[in-house]
C-alpha cells in the first residue's frame, strides 16, 4: 500500500539558482538583462562622445596643421570613388545575372559574392605585390615591350586604393541589387516596353528607380565599411581618419585626442545609419510580386552573351580568382622557410579568440531575440537597437573607447585598493583577453542577434500559446520548446562571428595583451615591412575561413528557392 502527499508547490524549497533563472525568464528579468547588455554596449560610445570635456590643446593644433586637412580630403575622396566602382560592378553584374541568360550564369549568380572572403587588407597587399614596379606583371612587361613603362599606372595611389576597395566591396551592392531585380521580374521591362520604351531606357527609367532603396542600402553599407577600414589604407600609406586615430593613439601617445578624433567619425557614422534604417524601412517599395526567375529570364544570344560571360569573368577574375592563386603561389614558395611552430600559436590564438567571442556573442543574442519576442514595448525595441548599434562603429573608434573606459575601471580598483590595503595590484582587466572579447561582442553583437532573430521570426506564436498552456514558460520554454528549433540559427550565428572576429584586425592590434598576436596582426605586421611573400600563408587561413559564411548564405538561399 503506498500513500502520496500532495505538499502545496508554494512550501517546497526553491534554491537561489532556481530563483535566478526563474527571475530571469520573466518579462521583468528579460528588460534588465536587455538594459544591461545596452549598457554596457553604449559606454565605449559615451567615452568617446565625453572626450571633448578634456580636449588636447597642442596635439590638435599640430593634428590640424598637419594632418586635418589630409584626412578630410583622402576620406572624402575615397568614399566618392570607392561609391562610384561599386554602384557601376554591384548594379550591373546583379542586373545581368537576375534578369538575363547567358553561359555560365548559374555559377555567377553566387561565385560573384566570393569576394566578401577576401579581406580588404589581404586585397590590397596582393595587388601591391602583383602591379608594384618590382612584381611580376611590370617585370614582364618590361622583358617584353622595349621603352620605359612609364605609361604604367602607379598602384600606391588614390586610384590604387579606391580600385581595390571597390573590389572588396561591390558585393554588398550586388546582393542587393540582385535581390530587387529578382522580385521584379521580366514584367516591369514587358510593361515599358509596350509604352515604346527600348530596352535600355527601360532599365533606367523603371527598373533602376523601382530597386533604389535597395540599392541604396547596400551604398550606406558600403560607406560604412569605406570608413571603417583600417587595414587597406594603411597598406597603401593612404591616411584617412582610422590612421589618424591610431597615429594620434600609438604616435602622439594621447588616448584622448584619438577619442577626438573618432568622435568626428562617430558623427558620420551615426547620421549613416540613421540613413540606413531609412532605406531598409522603405525596402517595401516597388515590389509586383515574385515570379519564376528560372523560366522567366531573357536569353541573350550571339555576341551578347559572351559579352555578358566575359564581364562577370573579368569581375570575378580580378577581384576572387587571380588574388586567391597568387596567395597560393607565394604561400608555397614561402611555406618551408615560413611555417614555424610560432605560426601554430597564431592560429591557435586566433580561434581560441574566435571561439570565445563566438560563444559570448551568441549567447547574448538569443537572450536579445527571446526578450524581443517577448516584448513588443517601446523600450524593449529601443534597448535592442542600442545593444546592435556596434557594428556600425569602426573597429578603431570602438577600441579607442573601450580602452578608455576599461582604464578608467583599473584606475578606481588601484585607488580603492590603495585606500583599503595600502597597495596598488597594477593593470586588472586593461591588456587581457576580457578586455578584447568585451570589444569584439560590442562590434559583432549584431550579427549574432540578426542571425538568431531571424530563425526566431519563423517560430510561431502560437507554439508559445501551446506550451504556456502545459505549464512551459520563461527559461523552460527557451530551452525545452524554442532552442531545439533555432539550431540552424545558432549555428549560423556562431560560424559568421567565428570568421569575422579571426579576419578583425584593428581591435585585435589595438586591445590585444601582450604576447597574444594573432593571423590578423601577423598580416599586419608583415605587410608594414612589405613582406608579401610571408604574408600570404596567415592569409590563406583567413580566406579560408571567410569562404565558409558565404557557402552558408548560398546553401540557405538555395533551400528558400
Amino acid at each position: 500500500m503506498s500513500i502520496s502527499i500532495c505538499v502545496p508547490k508554494h512550501i517546497i524549497p526553491v534554491s537561489k539558482k532556481n530563483r535566478f533563472f526563474g527571475w530571469l525568464g520573466s518579462i521583468a528579468g528579460m528588460r534588465t538583462a536587455a538594459f544591461l547588455i545596452a549598457l554596457g554596449v553604449s559606454i565605449p560610445i559615451l567615452v568617446i562622445l565625453l572626450s571633448f570635456v578634456r580636449p588636447e590643446p597642442k596635439i590638435w593644433e599640430h593634428i590640424i596643421e598637419t594632418l586635418l586637412v589630409e584626412l578630410v580630403k583622402n576620406t572624402l575622396m575615397l568614399c566618392i570613388g570607392v561609391l562610384a566602382g561599386t554602384f557601376l560592378l554591384g548594379v550591373s553584374l546583379a542586373w545581368l545575372t537576375a534578369v538575363f541568360e547567358f553561359p555560365g550564369r548559374n555559377v555567377f549568380n553566387w561565385a560573384l559574392m566570393l569576394p566578401l572572403a577576401m579581406p580588404t587588407y589581404v586585397l590590397a597587399f596582393v595587388f601591391i605585390g602583383l602591379l608594384d614596379f618590382s612584381g611580376p606583371v611590370q617585370t614582364i612587361l618590361r622583358s617584353y615591350l622595349p621603352g620605359k613603362m612609364g605609361w604604367f599606372p602607379g598602384i600606391r595611389s588614390p586610384g590604387g586604393v579606391i580600385m581595390v576597395m571597390t573590389l572588396a566591396l561591390y558585393p554588398y551592392v550586388y546582393l542587393l541589387a540582385r535581390n530587387a531585380f529578382q522580385t521584379q521580374g521580366k514584367s516591369v521591362l514587358e510593361v515599358s516596353q509596350a509604352f515604346g520604351y527600348s530596352r535600355g531606357r527601360a532599365f533606367f527609367k523603371a527598373a533602376l528607380p523601382m530597386a533604389r532603396p535597395w540599392i541604396a542600402g547596400g551604398l550606406i553599407l558600403v560607406l560604412m565599411e569605406t570608413l571603417a577600414d583600417f587595414g587597406a589604407v594603411s597598406i597603401f600609406n593612404f591616411d584617412t581618419f582610422t590612421t589618424g586615430i591610431y597615429k594620434a593613439w600609438f604616435g602622439f601617445f594621447s588616448l584622448s585626442a584619438a577619442a577626438q578624433l573618432s568622435c568626428v567619425l562617430l558623427a558620420v557614422v551615426f547620421v549613416l545609419v540613421l540613413i540606413e534604417q531609412q532605406m531598409r524601412a522603405r525596402m517595401r517599395f516597388g515590389q509586383v510580386g515574385r515570379m519564376n526567375m528560372e523560366t522567366g529570364r531573357i536569353r541573350l544570344t550571339g555576341w551578347k552573351k559572351w559579352w555578358a560571360f566575359g564581364y562577370a569573368s573579368v569581375v570575378l577574375s580580378t577581384a576572387f580568382a587571380v588574388p586567391a592563386i597568387q596567395l597560393l603561389v607565394w604561400a608555397l614558395k614561402s611555406f618551408s622557410v615560413e611555417f614555424n611552430t610560432g605560426y601554430i600559436g597564431l592560429l591557435i590564438r586566433s580561434q581560441l579568440l574566435s571561439l570565445w567571442a563566438a560563444g559570448v556573442i551568441t549567447g547574448l543574442g538569443l537572450l536579445l531575440a527571446y526578450t524581443q519576442r517577448q516584448n513588443s514595448e517601446a523600450v524593449a525595441t529601443w534597448t535592442i537597437r542600442i545593444s546592435t548599434i556596434g557594428y556600425a562603429l569602426p573597429g578603431t573608434v570602438l577600441a579607442v573607447g573601450v580602452v578608455i573606459w576599461v582604464g578608467f575601471i583599473d584606475r578606481q580598483i588601484n585607488g580603492a585598493a590603495a585606500y583599503v590595503f595600502g597597495i596598488k595590484p597594477g593593470p586588472i582587466f586593461n591588456g587581457t583577453v576580457l578586455t578584447v572579447i568585451f570589444a569584439y561582442t560590442v562590434r559583432f553583437l549584431t550579427i549574432g542577434f540578426n542571425s538568431i532573430n531571424s530563425a526566431m521570426l519563423r517560430v510561431t506564436k502560437s507554439l508559445d500559446e501551446a506550451s504556456q498552456m502545459l505549464g512551459v514558460s520563461g527559461v523552460k520554454l527557451l530551452g525545452k520548446v524554442h532552442l531545439p528549433v533555432l539550431k540552424n540559427g545558432l549555428y549560423t550565428a556562431a560560424i559568421i562571428v567565428f570568421v569575422e572576429v579571426m579576419k578583425e584586425m584593428p581591435i585585435t592590434l589595438m586591445t590585444r595583451p601582450f604576447g597574444w598576436d594573432t593571423l590578423a596582426v601577423k598580416i599586419f605586421e608583415l605587410t608594414s615591412e612589405g613582406e608579401w611573400q610571408r604574408a600570404a600563408l596567415p592569409s590563406i587561413v583567413l580566406v579560408l575561413a571567410g569562404l565558409i559564411p558565404l557557402m552558408l548564405l548560398n546553401k540557405r538561399s538555395e533551400r528558400s528557392k
